[in-house]
């Protein structure tokens, strides 16, 4: 490979549906001023950049802005099904904000804007080669998002979760930027591949402390964004206060990115021995904290905070397993990369579909509300009770919530088959503490008693309250995803390609 920098458009083609469907959804609310207009180039967008990423990641790897030390981009299966999931991720938050546009206590262009953006940070962050682009492509993700937390007009709550999120947020771009220069002055090398070299051709390296808080720092910045223990307090917070859609984005792209990156930097660039230990422990903490803190929530959306924060944990654990003996082998490390991935599909398809339900649920604009509001709530809206029910049996790993079982099984097999049975065991123990809160959840919605139906209609006299134009497409958006479900959501064809 030549020196000079070569640069191949068709790799960066899905980069460049994300990013132009910022700009026309820009031009859009400028010259139609029509909000069904503005929304309908963001969807467009969104789904044509899904199609983009199929058909590049479909003709074999792609690599462009290469130079002799590596390539800053790599577009292949895994970077063409994080593009994929972000994309329909978008799309699905677009058709959730329906009825919040409708209120009129966000701008619709702006809104749109923001997360199309936000999806062009996630397209490129699954292609990432290096890390100044690994870095930079998840602050594009999630610049938009402190904006989306406080967009809402006439809300401290949200203003209080946006400041919270930028403040955490900041703090966790400092140590990760920290990390990347003291790698970069330790090993004279940004590209991951090129890291990953480095630290096999001279283990002394990891003897020096430069190089040690190097690599401590940048997991640490990067556990941040998945919300890991003990760097998870912003998540319910944020969430809450978030509108519904925004939180139901942050809980699924937003943690899809920040898995992506710490996957990225450990596949390739961070030596197991050392990250193990320190993500075997914060998966422990993590898993461990956000399930018992979550039997005690009372309101649904700091609920689902707190079980995302269980569910990092489970993602986390597959890579843990790496810092023991077995895990080192390459077949073993390969399926323990595997499980995290393909249970972060899963994982956030399940989420949307949880946020989907409680949306639908609902009035048009509100907040999550608390648990009493949903009581009863399948005896006037039986559909996207059952989608809610559904998607909270498949987090708890249940049939027939079939995607998380499958998800469940595929990490408890990795670390057994790395070495680490005892993980494998804090799994179980905790996936078990997590059933008396779903569990709980899903009861609560067939519970009878006097006045839960009163309790949880939104209109006096306890009637069912009115479904409104906004209904249909949540309501369309719950059966999809309820349906996707059922059948497992492929589960198949996702570990097939989160293996490639």
């Amino acid at each position: 490979m030549n020196a000079v920098q070569s640069v191949d458009s068709v790799a960066l083609l899905p980069a460049y549906l994300a990013a132009g469907t910022a700009v026309l959804v820009l031009l859009a609310d400028l010259l139609v001023a029509r909000a069904r207009v503005t929304v309908a180039v963001a969807a467009l967008g969104a789904s044509a950049t899904a199609v983009g990423a199929v058909l590049v990641g479909g003709g074999g790897e792609r690599r462009t802005f290469c130079v002799e030390a590596g390539c800053s981009y790599v577009f292949g299966a895994r970077a063409a099904l994080v593009a994929v999931v972000v994309a329909l991720l978008t799309l699905g938050v677009l058709g959730l904000s329906g009825p919040l546009l409708r209120t009129g206590t966000s701008p619709v262009g702006e809104y749109c804007f923001l997360l199309a953006a936000s999806m062009t940070g996630g397209v490129v962050l699954g292609a990432a080669g290096d890390l100044i682009t690994l870095i930079v492509a998840l602050e594009t993700l999630t610049l938009p998002l402190y904006v989306l937390v406080g967009l809402r007009r006439g809300s401290l709550a949200s203003i209080d979760a946006a400041v919270t999120f930028f403040v955490v947020s900041v703090v966790a771009t400092t140590l990760t930027l920290l990390g990347a220069a003291l790698l970069y002055a330790a090993t004279g090398a940004l590209h991951v591949g090129r890291l990953g070299e480095a630290f096999a051709e001279r283990p002394e390296l990891l003897d020096l402390p430069l190089a040690a808080t190097a690599v401590a720092l940048l997991v640490l910045g990067l556990a941040f964004k998945v919300a890991a223990v003990p760097f998870h307090a912003w998540a319910p917070a944020t969430y809450d206060g978030a509108p519904l859609p925004v939180a139901a984005y942050l809980s699924t792209v937003s943690k899809l990115g920040g898995v992506v990156a710490l996957l990225a930097v450990l596949r390739q660039a961070l030596p197991a021995e050392v990250t193990g230990p320190v993500l075997a422990l914060l998966a422990v903490l993590t898993m461990t904290v956000g399930n018992l803190v979550a039997l005690r929530q009372r309101r649904t959306v700091r609920l689902l905070a707190w079980s995302s924060v269980a569910q990092a944990g489970y993602i986390l654990a597959p890579l843990g397993a790496l810092a023991f003996a077995a895990g080192r082998t390459a077949d073993a490390r390969a399926v323990a990369y595997t499980a995290a991935v393909a249970y972060t599909i899963f994982f956030v398809v399940l989420e949307l579909a949880a946020f989907a339900a409680v949306v639908a649920l609902r009035p048009a604009g509100a907040d999550g509300g608390t648990l009493d509001d949903l009581r009863g709530a399948a005896r006037w809206r039986p559909w996207p009770a059952a989608a809610l029910a559904l998607a909270l049996i498949g987090l708890a790993g249940l049939p027939p919530g079939l995607a998380g079982l499958f998800a469940k099984v595929t990490v408890v097999r990795s670390l057994l088959d790395g070495g680490a049975g005892w993980l494998a065991l804090v799994v179980a123990v905790n996936a078990v503490f997590a059933l008396a809160y779903y569990l709980k959840v899903t009861s609560s919605l067939w519970a009878a008693g006097p006045g839960a139906v009163a309790a949880a209609s939104p209109v006096p006299g306890g009637a069912a309250p009115p479904a409104g134009r906004g209904w249909s497409v949540a309501a369309v958006l719950v059966a999809a995803t309820a349906v996707a479900l059922v059948i497992g959501v492929a589960p198949q064809l996702v570990l097939d390609l989160a293996a490639r």
